[in-house]
């Protein structure tokens, strides 16, 4: 595995130098820090709460030793799974919004603005209200047919003869998004009471009753759509450039479209179906990425990956311990996070002619 490297280039060999990565120091140092950040970020949500916990206890506790029977199940059945979840969480809704800006080749797309969180949202509402027995098997797979109408319905409607236009998808998707907020609302205002109680935090974006289940659902479909997502990266570097040089380039232009669509809508489809829609998150973590630290597509990625877990773990640390014992959803805090920044980047892109 031959190495090499200088101040602002780090050169990976592999396989006899059939495979070779030419990383930016300065993005590997961002990851780097960014990852001890989350660590960091977990770590303390793990000895936060109603029983405060020492890190060695914490440290004893995941390794195994029982220091407390109290302990331990605050740690293994609340803590651990939550923190998992929130990272989990936010790195999903982070990759879905950087595959988004990929497709459509406009930095305010984010599957909150679009319409996809909220056409899955839709969905598990009224999967919720009106077949609540079939909630917890086939909670995962309506939220991801409904993100995947919503982002077939915005695409059609933004095909011309001249091709797709983004500023067309990103204004259409704002439509669509208004259109399914009103159906959710009507769900909930004529739903019986006690089955649109159990949706109201969730729709705020709330990680508190997340378990292992969800843990392990997160995580078995990140490990599906992240290797895709990262192999169709030398693709969407080309297809930045306009469809047209990147056909010119030998691209398959339609199949990294239906890729890129696909990958986005799953990763919000299925966050959105553990926790409930969080907006903002796919808006700030790749522009994040790119001011930090400018790449290629595939470090970028995991860069923004990584950035959106910290957001969303800070945010539901912070939700969780700032007004204790009450909770406020991490998707309140997220909204309150992204609104200024989505008002500023609109701001830019209007002088820049974007819009």
């Amino acid at each position: 595995m031959p190495m090499a490297g200088s101040a602002r280039w780090f050169v990976l060999r592999l396989f006899g130098e059939r495979l070779a990565l030419r990383l930016p120091v300065p993005a590997l140092v961002w990851l780097t820090a960014s990852l001890v950040l989350l660590g960091a970020v977990l770590a303390y949500s793990l000895t936060t709460g109603s029983q405060p916990t020492s890190l060695e206890e914490v440290w004893r506790t995941l390794t195994g030793e029982t220091v407390s029977r109290a302990i331990d199940n605050v740690i293994w059945e609340f803590r651990f799974p939550r923190a998992l979840a929130a990272a989990l969480v936010g790195a999903m809704f982070a990759l879905s919004g950087a595959a988004l800006q990929n497709v459509t080749r406009n930095g305010l797309a984010d599957p909150s603005l679009v319409g996809v969180s909220q056409g899955a949202g839709l969905a598990v509402v009224a999967l919720t209200v009106l077949w609540p027995a079939s909630l917890a098997e086939l909670r995962p797979f309506v939220a991801f047919a409904g993100s995947m109408l919503v982002a077939l319905l915005i695409q059609g409607l933004t095909w011309t003869a001249r091709g797709a236009s983004s500023v067309r998808f990103i204004l259409m998707g704002v439509g669509v998004a208004a259109l399914i907020s009103a159906g959710t609302s009507v769900l909930m205002t004529y739903g019986e009471i006690e089955k649109v109680l159990s949706v109201l935090t969730w729709l705020n974006g709330s990680i508190n009753a997340a378990n292992w289940d969800d843990v392990y659902m997160l995580a078995g479909w990140s490990a599906v759509l992240l290797p895709m997502l990262l192999l169709l990266s030398r693709a969407t570097a080309a297809l930045r450039m306009g469809e047209a040089t990147a056909a010119a380039l030998g691209a398959p232009v339609r199949w990294v479209r239906y890729g890129l669509i696909t990958t986005a809508v799953g990763f919000a489809a299925i966050g959105t179906a553990v926790v409930g829609p969080l907006g903002f998150v796919g808006l700030i973590a790749p522009h994040a990425a790119r001011r930090l630290a400018p790449s290629g597509v595939g470090l970028h990625l995991l860069l923004t990956a990584t950035l959106g877990a910290v957001l969303v773990s800070l945010a539901d640390l912070v939700g969780r311990s700032l007004l204790a014992p009450v909770q406020i959803p991490a998707g309140l805090l997220t909204d309150l996070i992204g609104v200024p920044i989505f008002l500023i980047l609109l701001r830019r892109a209007a002088r820049g002619n974007a819009l």
